[in-house]
């Protein structure tokens, strides 16, 4: 495939995108497919993906209401599972359930991050925001400049270091409500080249697989982006956030993404219209 023109492909620096496409970003896998790679936070990925930069990119479920005009969701490299939600984090003392921060300030990690989407649903209204990058919310809320925080990624290993408490767990909520993986976020492929989801989910399955049978040799490109996080962090992180969903959405999965949209639809967060379509 070396005659091919390089295909773009986004996907944030956390450690589970890092550790599923490393093989796939450094030329580890025979014959893939040609590949640019862009590391982005997820919610640029969601407004990069909403103007069509890139051919493939890792996107919020939330945003995906939007892209289906342009885009199609990946069976393989998403983020679904199960204990893996965002949390909502406040100081002690500030409150102890969701309904005392419906009138308070809550920073969030972007208007399009599904963990935003679900702390609607799991409100039932949209409370006031600040949205700022997801790595900067644990020190907001300690310093004091929003009453409570909204975490994903692997701050939801570290906050209690920060001496913040937990009050409500949304991947819990998730679960306990539907019974069903939490969905977080998914691969898109561009419609333009949607003719190559086979090939591009194939090549996306042989990375993870690698990642899985050749850890030392993925790890160094985890750790080159991971901004000097723990090692102890770093490896729940990819624990927590690569699983059997990475591999393939399967029925469970294409089940919950369903779920989400059907109830967004409901409290009218996304259009009536809206279905999931998977490549």
């Amino acid at each position: 495939m070396d005659n091919e023109k390089p295909l773009t492909l986004a996907f944030s620096p956390c450690p589970n995108d890092t550790y599923v496409f490393a093989a796939l970003a450094n030329g580890l896998l025979e014959d893939p497919p040609a590949i640019n790679v862009q590391l982005e936070d997820i919610e640029n990925l969601n407004n990069s993906a909403l103007k069509g930069d890139y051919e493939l990119t890792k996107v919020s479920y939330a945003v995906v209401p939007d892209l289906l005009e342009n885009y199609k969701m990946l069976r393989a490299g998403g983020a679904l599972g199960h204990g893996c939600g965002p949390l909502l984090v406040a100081r002690p003392g500030t409150g102890t359930t969701l309904e005392d921060f419906k009138d308070k300030l809550i920073a969030i990690p972007g208007e399009r991050t599904t963990a935003f989407m679900l702390l609607n649903l799991a409100m039932g209204a949209r409370p006031q925001t600040l949205a700022m990058r997801f790595d900067k919310i644990i020190e907001s809320v300690a310093g004091g400049t929003v009453d409570a925080g909204l975490i994903i990624h692997e701050s939801r290993f570290t906050y209690k270091e920060s001496d913040l408490v937990s009050i409500a767990d949304l991947g819990e909520w998730w679960e306990r409500e539907t019974k069903m993986p939490v969905p977080l976020g998914a691969i898109m492929i561009r419609d333009d080249i949607v003719d190559r989801s086979e090939e591009i989910n194939d090549a996306i399955r042989k990375s993870l697989r690698y990642a899985r049978e050749n850890e030392k040799d993925v790890m160094r490109y985890v750790h080159e982006h991971a901004n000097a996080m723990d090692e102890t962090v770093m490896r729940k992180h990819i624990q927590t956030y690569v699983n059997n969903f990475t591999d393939d959405v399967g029925d469970d999965g294409i089940a919950a993404v369903k779920e989400l949209f059907r109830r967004a639809r409901e409290q009218g967060i996304i259009p009536e219209q809206v279905e999931a379509v998977f490549a």
